[in-house]
């Protein structure tokens, strides 16, 4: 029997990045540094990394999506693209932290931290057993606390999802792909500008 497929993705930073996983195996993987154009992108490089490996959308056992925190749009378009794969493939569909992405394979104790704009960084650090230590946070990358060494992850973020996906694959009741969110979104509701008439 073959082993089993997990494609992960995230678009939760200026990138839209995808891996292909046969079984601990990377058959393919892209990573496209964007600021802008992930919505666009995102199904085009999936199709992309699937071709690359010679397979299809059926051939594919599990989904896992980077879930944030980060880029509050490019979070919203890797969860819905999950979703909506999940549904139309009838396969499990995974969010994963990127935090908790960017941790995987590396020695414990450790901190991560992932730039983010202005100068912050999204950080979280992890203790000596599996789980956290603390929920991810959002700081000045000169503000954190004393706490364990920052180590670069492992491996690139969009691998180390599907790896995290793939190992979760099997879990009952799992939820579905939900978005972190660490601040509230800083778009501005529209300016109500009364009835427009049409000629």
């Amino acid at each position: 029997m073959a082993e089993a497929l997990s494609l992960g993705f995230d678009t939760s930073a200026a990138h839209c990045a995808a891996a292909l996983l046969q079984g601990d195996r990377v058959l393919a993987q892209r990573h496209e540094d964007m600021a802008r154009g992930q919505a666009e992108r995102l199904m085009p490089l999936l199709a992309e990394v699937l071709a690359q490996a010679g397979l299809g959308w059926r051939d594919l056992d599990v989904i896992g999506c980077g879930i944030g925190p980060g880029n509050f749009t490019g979070i919203r378009i890797a969860v819905a693209a999950a979703r909506g794969l999940a549904l139309s493939l009838d396969i499990p569909a995974i969010g994963v932290g990127v935090t908790e992405a960017a941790a995987f394979g590396l020695p414990r104790p450790c901190r991560v931290a992932l730039p983010a704009r202005s100068g912050e960084v999204i950080w979280q650090d992890f203790g000596p057993g599996d789980g956290p230590e603390t929920a991810p946070r959002q700081a000045p990358a000169q503000d954190l606390p004393p706490g364990p060494p920052a180590l670069p992850p492992a491996m690139p973020l969009a691998e180390a999802i599907a790896r995290i996906a793939m190992a979760r694959r099997a879990q009952p009741d799992l939820p579905r792909p939900a978005p972190i969110y660490l601040r509230p979104a800083d778009a501005a509701p529209a300016r109500d500008r009364g009835p427009v008439m049409l000629p």
